[in-house]
């Protein structure tokens, strides 16, 4: 199974860009994609960003994510 995550770039070297994972930033390769720019949202996937996602379709994806990830955790007691 391929897990592919929607990022936000926040800048951008050469082909190498630092993407925001809701907090959580990270060095991926851009090489992959043209006219990327600061603010843009991409899918990474194992450290390429392998498509550009439109800002709407990034925060609904993203808000799925933090319904995962929050049921995901164990019951308090």
């Amino acid at each position: 199974m391929c897990l592919a995550i929607p990022a936000q770039v926040v800048s951008i070297d050469g082909n190498t860009a630092i993407v925001d994972f809701g907090g959580v930033k990270r060095t991926v390769s851009i090489a992959l994609l043209e006219k990327i720019s600061p603010g843009d949202y991409v899918i990474v996937h194992t450290g390429y960003a392998i498509q550009k996602m439109d800002q709407k379709e990034a925060e609904e994806s993203l808000e799925l994510w933090a319904e995962v990830l929050a049921g995901d955790q164990p019951p308090e007691t």
